[in-house]
Formats: structure tokens, sequence, C-alpha cells
């Protein structure tokens, strides 16, 4: 038997016995909001209890836990990819060996039309020479080096030249759904007033009050968004936390209840008249939207609904039309319910969504893709996305993710934007464009040296190459190939034009309500203006030491992007709104670096 207190990870898997908890599975399931445990239920190793304690029964322990299985998944997955033939070194394999042919039979041609040794031995090395295959050597490379350079250049860590090529040839995308598509952090979506006496901004304070002693994430997302619109929430009094119900409290001299619709109709709060047939209405909608309704009564007559779901990223939209323009297959997987699941594909117009998946599962469904005859590439952030990651054609890890799923990808995005992984792909295609380009001039090259200086216009023209006009040219083809490699180095992110961008602001409803306390527009969405601000950091040693930094800067509220620059030891964060600086440097020097200093750029 093992006893689980509120913040402590469950060691093993088992079954609970007694007592109440509230588990965050989002590491192996992917479900954003909390679970509630009670006797009976299972609980699964690897997962944290947020609120509450109990017992529970081991049932599997070693080798035999869920997240051994899933690391077994991750070896087993690594194990079985094939390594990709390069092009190049088949074609040099073939093409050595019958240049060297060509060079001895024109010595020979030569000797028996007559010709002096000396002439047919020159007319064979300058075949010799004009076809090193040194062009042919650098078409790939060199294209790759700053294909992979231009690549880190935009956020994007690609951990091997078979990774690059191979996203090109990707024509399904597999997205996790939780940390990936969405924040991963419960927010307000919805405010519904259902008292008409009662002004949004007063009922938001007093719901906060009521909500401000529990430490459900759902409560915590009403008090952060009443944080955040800057409103002044009132002391409760009486606080008394109902386990798996809501809550109790005096506001402001008024009974205040607050929890989900069982616990409005356990105290009669659901039983005829207008008001409890609206909120009957109004919880079915934001249900079947994916939300998560609170109800909250005061004095003992319902007054309104706040509706909290896990936030979509403001890029997931613009990046997944994206894909669809550039012809790709886009699946969500997520251990979330169907319903959630459901809403998410919808609104975003994600072709197909499998939900209620357990890690293995997930490995199991990119697998019989990949039977289907798909390339796949699967996007993920989570231990429970570790398996597909690593099954998939090319796995991409979000750089917030965690340490798993990172070691498990093939390409690390280094921002949370979707938007970088068709970038990342875009990219892929234009390097091996370039390859492609690079192999035909050095073949080309050769089509035409080879015969001249082989002879073959001797004859006619008493024209011959000799070798150190050879040498000159061979030269000059591995200069061309070199500088049409680097012309990747133009290579620009498409941006999404500024109507979208305002367009999704508008869609998105993990975008809080434009009306502040004072009644006037957030500073964020007067003409969309962004600040920025430079941290100088210490400690930072490489690129996992870069990784931290920067996720533990994203983490913060306000801040819409951040990016560290190793080698200056800088950081440079873009704000929504004013964030002080204290408020960076302290996480900075929680994720166990030193912050210098901060300054606006």
């Amino acid at each position: 038997i093992v006893v689980i207190r509120p913040g402590e990870s469950i060691p093993v898997d088992g079954v609970v016995t007694e007592g109440l908890g509230y588990v965050d599975q989002a590491a192996i399931t992917g479900e954003s909001i909390p679970v509630e445990k009670r006797a009976g239920d299972p609980v699964i190793s690897a997962t944290i209890n947020k609120n509450g304690t109990f017992r529970f029964q081991a049932s599997k322990v070693g080798e035999d836990t869920t997240l051994s299985q899933i690391i077994r998944l991750v070896d087993e997955a690594g194990n079985s990819k094939a390594p990709i033939a390069r092009l190049a070194d088949k074609v040099s394999g073939i093409f050595v060996p019958v240049v060297i042919g060509i060079a001895i039979l024109t010595a020979v041609i030569w000797l028996f039309a007559g010709q002096t040794f000396e002439f047919a031995l020159s007319n064979a090395i300058s075949v010799l020479v004009i076809s090193c295959p040194c062009a042919l050597g650098l078409a790939t490379p060199v294209a790759i080096m700053v294909g992979t350079g231009k690549a880190a250049e935009l956020g994007i860590l690609i951990k091997s030249a078979e990774s690059l090529e191979n996203l090109h040839n990707v024509d399904t995308i597999v997205l996790d759904k939780t940390g990936t598509i969405t924040s991963g952090r419960p927010a307000v979506t919805d405010i519904v007033l259902l008292d008409s006496t009662l002004s949004e901004q007063t009922f938001l304070e007093e719901a906060a009050a009521a909500e401000s002693g529990s430490e459900h994430p759902l409560a915590q997302a009403v008090t952060e968004r009443a944080r955040q619109d800057g409103l002044r929430v009132p002391k409760a009094e009486d606080f008394e936390a109902l386990a798996g119900r809501g809550v109790r409290a005096v506001v402001r001299g008024s009974s205040y209840l607050a929890g989900n619709a069982a616990f409005m109709e356990e105290n009669g709060l659901l039983q005829g008249g207008a008001v409890p047939r609206q909120a009957e209405a109004e919880v079915r909608r934001l249900a079947e939207e994916g939300k998560t309704p609170l109800l909250f009564a005061r004095d003992g007559a319902l007054v309104g609904i706040i509706a909290v779901a896990d936030t979509i990223r403001e890029t997931s939209r613009a990046a997944i039309r994206r894909f669809s323009e550039m012809g790709l297959h886009v699946v969500m997987l997520t251990g979330d319910n169907r319903i959630t699941a459901e809403a998410i594909r919808k609104e975003l117009g994600i072709e197909k969504a499998v939900s209620d998946v357990l890690p293995t599962e997930k490995e199991a469904k990119i697998r019989s893709l990949q039977q289907e005859g798909h390339k796949v590439a699967m996007v993920g952030d989570g231990i429970n996305d570790a398996p597909a990651l690593t099954r998939a054609d090319i796995g991409i890890a979000i750089g917030a993710g965690t340490d798993i799923a990172i070691e498990s990808a093939d390409v690390v995005l280094m921002k949370d934007s979707l938007e970088d992984v068709a970038t990342a792909i875009e990219l892929s295609r234009a390097v091996v464009r370039n390859i492609h380009m690079n192999l035909f001039w050095a073949f080309f090259y050769n089509v035409l040296g080879i015969p001249l200086a082989a002879g073959a216009l001797y004859p006619a023209f008493q024209l011959r190459l000799s070798p150190m006009i050879g040498s000159a040219a061979m030269s000059l083809s591995s200069v061309c190939v070199v500088a049409n490699a680097l012309r990747l180095r133009f290579f620009r992110r498409k941006a999404a034009p500024q109507s979208e961008a305002l367009e999704e602001s508008k869609k998105n409803p993990a975008e809080p309500d434009t009306q502040t306390k004072t009644g006037e527009e957030p500073a964020e969405q007067k003409g969309m203006v962004s600040m920025k601000k430079i941290l100088t950091v210490d400690g930072m040693m490489c690129a996992h030491c870069q990784m931290h930094v920067q996720k533990a800067l994203a983490a913060v509220d306000g801040v819409q992007e951040a990016a560290v620059d190793l080698e200056k030891k800088q950081a440079t964060v873009t704000l929504t709104k004013e964030v002080p600086d204290q408020v960076l440097m302290e996480a900075v020097k929680e994720a166990g670096y030193t912050p210098v200093s901060c300054s606006r750029e």
C-alpha cells in the first residue's frame, strides 16, 4: 500500500483503495485537466497528484509499469529504423571505376590510332582530372551543412543529415494535442452571466474570491484570469472545499457555491425556472465545445458560469492551414476525451482526430499509417509521445517538452510554434531541390568534359584539353556546386499574412475578453504591438542549457516568444504585456542559471 499526498509523483501502477485525489496524467495520457481518483480507480506511474490524499495498492512494478513499457517501446522503435541510402555514394561507387575504364580506353585508342605514348597518356590523365568526382562529392554534404545551419538560425535543431533529407518525403503530419496544438495550461474561455443585475467584472471578482482557497487547476485558472484583468479580488471567508464537487465561501457578505453541475443539482439549484434552464443549456453547449463549465451561485441563486479549457496556441490555426496548402494530411492523436478532441478538430479544420489513446496506441497508430504507405512526421512534447516520436519516419519535439521526448525526436523546435514544422519541411524540400540541382550540374559537366578531355574533337578541329586546363575546369565545377548550395542561406520562412493573424485572434477562444477593469482595450490589442526585453544569463554551457532557459522564460505569463543566443549568453523575450524585470530574472534563476541584467531592446 502506498500513500500519496498533494504534489507527490505516483511511483508505480496501482488501484486506489482509500481517499480522493486529482491526478495530473498529462505526461502519459495528454489530458490537460487533472482526473479525479477514488477507491477502485487505476493510477499510472509517473503521474502527479495535484490535490487530495489517497492510498493505493501497487499492481505493476519495475519493468511492468506503464513508464517502463514506454521506455522499452522507444528502444525497440529506435532499433528498427533503417539507415537512408545516399544517392551520391551509390553513384560514386559506379562512376569512379567507369571513369578509370574510360581513361584506359582513351589511351589505348590513341595508341592504336598511331599517336605517341605521351599524347595518349596526356589525354588519359585529362579524362581522370576533369572527371574527378569532387563536385559529385560536394553536391550533397555542402547543401546539407548549409541547410542544417539555416534551420538552427530559424530555431529548428535537426539532429542528422538523414532527418533533413527525409523531411521532404513526409506526406502525413500527426499532432499530439496537449502542449503541441494547445498550450497545456487550462485557462478561462467563456464567462456567462445568469444574473442581469451583476456586471461581468463584479462576477469575476467574486468568483475568483470564492475559488481563491482551492488548489484545483480549474479554480486556479479562474483566479489567474482575474489577476490578468487587473481586478481587485476581495477576501473570502469560511472557505470550505468539498472534494469532487466544488467549494463554499462567503464573499462580500454573500454565501457562494462554486462547482460542477452535479454539485448545483445536489443543492437544488438546477430545478425549475428560466435561469436553471438557461444554465443547463449553456452547460451542454460548453461541454460540446470541449470546455469544462464551472457554475456559481450566490445566496441560493445561480449567477453565472465560467468555462475553462486547455487553450489553443496562437500559431496552431495558421500552421494547420499551411500544412493543407503543402498537400499534407493532418491527424490529431490525444489521450483526451472524444468531445474535447472533436471540438478542437472542428475548430482548426483538422482532417482526422483520434481520442482516448494511450502511448502504446499512439505508436501503433503511427505504425499503421506507415503500413498504408504514408511517410509520417509525429509532433509531440510529452513522455507519452516518445514511442510515437521514435516510431515515426521523422519525430519532431516541441522545445518546451520533456527531455525524453526531445531525446526521441529527430528534429527539435526551439520555439513552441507549429509553424516551424511547416518551415522545417519547406527547408528540407529546398535542400533536396538544391542537391538534385547540384548533382545535375555535376553530371552535365562530366558529360561535356569527358569527351572533350578524351580528344573527341581533336581529329576534326585539332582541339584537345591539357591536364592543366582540365584541373582548372574541375575546380570551377566544384566552386559552382558550392555557390549553388550557399543560396540556401537566403531561405526565408513564410509568414502568415497580417489579415490571417487578425482573423485567428478573433476566432481563438483562448484570447481573453477585450474589456479590462477600466473599460479600455488591453495594450496588446491596441495595434497588436509587442515589446522585447534582453536578459544576460550566466551559466549556459550547451544546447541543453539553452533549451532549459528558453523553456523557463516561455512559461512566464505575458511572454509570447523566447529566444536564447548561446554564444552571446543572451535571452530575448517578446512580451504581449508589461512583465517586470524581476519576474523574468526569477524564472531564469529557478531554472538553475544566473541572470545578470535585463533591459529593453
